[in-house]
């Protein structure tokens, strides 16, 4: 059972680092239709990127999401399935809240992108860029919070 529980996990971290891996390009994205806005091409390419990564980050994080609740709650579904929380779990609440931030931020952003189609203004590239760079230290906390499990 305990090799089961592995292959669960091995998928869920796939499919995190997927999901992560949309959730910073994202927002490049926006930067880059952010700094060209006289070339109709370029913008064209772009929402059009935007829009298939938007919709891949959804699926994956929904995939991400299945996984981490088998983690949590498989072993009161299948004997032998080892669990994850302890006692004190703090920090899987933390790291949760973590989630939903970085969530709603990758939400945020496909409103914009939405936006972008519909013709209306994004915020400033360097707002964008800093938008940009929040999940990567929101991702160093949860991997913190997930090996360190402080509290």
């Amino acid at each position: 059972m305990y090799s089961t529980y592995l292959w669960v996990k091995s998928f869920h971290l796939l499919f995190v680092m997927a999901w992560m891996a949309s959730v910073f390009y994202l927002p490049r994205i926006l930067v880059n239709l952010a700094e060209a806005p006289e070339q109709p091409d370029v913008r064209a390419r772009l929402v059009s990127m935007g829009r298939r990564l938007y919709r891949f980050g959804h699926n994956i994080f929904g995939i991400a999401v299945l996984l981490g609740l088998v983690l949590w709650l498989g072993h009161r579904a299948v004997d032998g399935f080892p669990t994850m929380v302890g006692s004190p779990a703090g920090w899987l609440h933390a790291k949760l809240l973590l989630v939903a931030l970085m969530l709603a931020q990758f939400i945020v952003c496909g409103r914009w992108l939405k936006g972008v189609e519909q013709g209306r203004a994004l915020p400033s590239p360097r707002t964008l860029r800093l938008v940009n760079e929040l999940p990567v230290l929101a991702l160093l906390l949860v991997i913190w919070l997930v090996l360190a499990k402080p509290f």
